[in-house]
C-alpha cells in the first residue's frame, strides 16, 4: 500500500492530474457558459414570438370593441365567431391564448383542459402588465399544469381612448426547449469525454517523455553512487531542456569517470613511486642495523638513505602543489602581468645551472612588455620547470631558446632545446603524473616526474593548452597565453 501510495506520489501522476485537472476546470467553465448563453438566448426568441403572438390577439381583440359590436371584453366568451378564431389561432402557431380581463380573471381560453375551470392568472403579473405593457414568466398557475409553462402576457389596449381594456396572454410549453437543452447536454458531454480522452493520451505521451529521462538519470545516480560511471544518458536527438539535462549529465559522467581513472591511475602511481624510496631506506637501514653492511660503507648508505629521503619529501611536496594549483582559477581576478620581466627573472635564477651544463642561450625577448592575462607567480613556475626541463636534458655544449612573439592576439612563449629525440609515442605521455622516460631515469635521478604535470595543470587553470614536438634531437615546447 505505501508502495502505491509512493508511486502516485511521483512526478508522473501529479503532472497527470495538473493537466487533466486544467482540461477539466476548462471544459466546466466552457459548458457553463455555453450553457447559460444558449438557455438564455432560446428562452429570450421563445419569449419574443410568444409576445408577439399575445400583441396580434390582443389588436384582434380590441378590434372587437373597436367595431361597436361589444360593450367589454367579457362578452366576448359568448361570441362563437371569436371563439373559432381563437382556437384557429392556437392551432396554427401552437399556442394558447386566455383572454382575461384587468385584474386577471380568465375570461376566454383556447385550451380545452382548462375548460370549466376558474382561472386567475397571478396578481404580481397582472400588476406587471398593467403598469409595463407586457410579462414574462414561467409558471404552473397554482397547479392547474402538471409542469411549468412560457407564459407571456401584454395589455390589450383600447388606441382610441387609449384605456388598458384587458390582457391577453399566450401559453406554451417549454418540452422544445428542453429537448434542445439535453440535446445540449447530451452533445457536450460526449465531445468533453472524447477531449478528455485525448487530453489524457496525450498528457500520458507528454508527461512519460519527459519523466522518463529522469527515472533513467535516478537509476544512473545510483550506479554512480556505486562506483559504476560507465553508464550514459540516450538524449534521443532532443533538442530541449530535456536534451540539454541528458547531454549535460552524460559530461559529468564522463568527467566523474576520468577524474576516477585519474584517482586509480594517481594512487597506483604514488604506490610505485612511493615503494622504491621507502624500500631502498627500509633495506639500508636493516643492513646497517643488522650488520650486513660493514662500517666503513655505513656513511656512503646513510648518504643513499638521505638523499632518498629528501626525493620523498619534495614527492609530497609537489603532490601538495598540484592539488593546491587544481584549487585556484587564476583567471577570476583579471590580473594582467608583464611575461617577458617574467622570463628575465627565470633566466638569471637558472643561470648556474645553465652555466654548468656549458650552454649557449638565445633569449628573444622584447624590450617592451607584453601584458597577459593570469598569475604571475604559476605562470613564472611554468617557465622555470620547462626551462630547467630543457637544461637537463639539453646536449651539454648546445644551444637553449627561450622568446616570446605576439600571434593572433595571443603571447606565444617557446623553449627550445638540443638533445635526443623524443620518440613520438612518448610524447602525449610527457605530462602525465610521475611519467619518466629510460632517459630521464638514467639523467634525472632526483626527480620525481611531476614537474610538466604541474605545467600542463597551471596551463590548465587558465585555459590554455602545451604543445611539444621533437624532430632531428630538436625538442620544442610552445603556449600562449591571452592579452585580454
Amino acid at each position: 500500500m505505501m508502495r502505491l501510495s509512493k508511486r502516485f506520489r511521483g512526478l508522473y501522476w501529479r503532472q497527470m492530474v495538473v493537466n487533466v485537472g486544467m482540461v477539466l476546470l476548462t471544459l466546466t467553465l466552457l459548458g457553463a457558459a455555453f450553457f447559460s448563453l444558449s438557455y438564455n438566448y432560446a428562452r429570450g426568441q421563445k419569449t419574443d414570438e410568444l409576445e408577439s403572438r399575445a400583441r396580434i390577439m390582443s389588436q384582434l381583440s380590441v378590434s372587437y370593441l373597436e367595431g361597436g359590436r361589444y360593450l367589454s371584453i367579457e362578452e366576448l366568451r359568448n361570441d362563437p365567431d371569436f371563439q373559432q378564431l381563437a382556437s384557429f389561432a392556437a392551432t396554427v402557431s401552437d399556442v394558447q391564448f386566455m383572454i382575461c380581463d384587468t385584474e386577471g380573471h380568465v375570461l376566454l381560453s383556447t385550451d380545452v383542459s382548462l375548460s370549466g375551470k376558474v382561472v386567475t392568472i397571478p396578481e404580481e403579473m397582472t400588476r406587471k402588465i398593467m403598469e409595463e405593457g407586457s410579462a414574462s414568466d414561467r409558471d404552473d398557475l397554482g397547479g392547474l399544469y402538471q409542469q411549468k409553462q412560457f407564459i407571456v402576457g401584454v395589455a390589450a389596449v383600447n388606441p382610441v381612448s387609449q384605456e388598458t381594456v384587458g390582457e391577453v396572454f399566450a401559453v406554451a410549453t417549454t418540452s422544445s426547449l428542453d429537448t434542445m437543452w439535453k440535446g445540449f447536454v447530451g452533445l457536450f458531454f460526449m465531445t468533453a469525454f472524447v477531449v478528455l480522452m485525448i487530453s489524457f493520451m496525450a498528457s500520458s505521451v507528454t508527461t512519460m517523455r519527459q519523466v522518463q529521462p529522469i527515472r533513467d538519470m535516478v537509476k544512473a545516480t545510483r550506479q554512480y553512487a556505486e562506483g559504476n560511471f560507465d553508464i550514459r544518458m540516450n538524449d534521443s536527438g532532443r533538442d530541449d531542456e530535456i536534451g540539454e539535462l541528458a547531454a549535460s549529465f552524460n559530461n559529468m559522467a564522463e568527467s566523474l569517470q576520468q577524474t576516477e581513472r585519474q584517482r586509480r591511475e594517481f594512487i597506483a602511481n604514488i604506490s610505485h613511486e612511493l615503494k622504491t624510496p621507502m624500500t631502498t631506506i627500509a633495506g639500508y637501514t636493516d643492513g646497517i642495523l643488522d650488520g650486513t653492511i660493514p662500517p666503513e660503507s655505513e656513511r656512503q648508505y646513510l648518504q643513499i638513505i638521505s638523499d632518498e629521503s629528501r626525493r620523498l619529501s619534495r614527492m609530497v611536496r609537489r603532490m601538495l602543489d598540484v592539488s593546491q594549483l587544481q584549487a585556484i582559477d587564476p583567471l577570476r581576478g583579471g590580473n594582467h602581468f608583464d611575461i617577458c620581466e617574467s622570463m628575465r627573472r627565470v633566466l638569471i635564477s637558472m643561470e648556474k645551472k645553465i652555466t654548468d651544463r656549458h650552454l649557449d642561450v638565445d633569449a628573444d625577448i622584447p624590450e617592451e612588455p607584453i601584458l597577459v592575462l593570469g598569475d604571475n607567480d604559476m605562470i613564472t613556475q611554468v617557465l622555470y620547470n620547462l626551462l630547467e626541463n630543457a637544461t637537463k636534458f639539453a646536449r651539454e655544449g648546445s644551444t637553449l631558446y627561450l622568446g616570446v612573439a605576439m600571434i593572433d592576439g595571443k603571447a606565444r612563449v617557446t623553449v627550445r632545446n638540443v638533445g635526443d629525440t623524443i620518440p613520438a609515442e612518448e610524447l602525449p605521455l610527457l605530462f602525465e603524473r610521475f611519467h619518466k622516460s629510460d632517459k630521464s631515469r638514467s639523467e634525472d635521478k632526483d626527480g620525481v616526474g611531476l614537474g610538466l604535470y604541474i605545467v600542463k595543470t597551471i596551463l590548465e587553470q587558465h585555459r590554455e593548452k602545451i604543445n611539444v614536438t621533437s624532430e632531428d634531437g630538436v625538442t620544442t615546447f610552445t603556449f600562449s597565453l591571452a592579452t585580454e
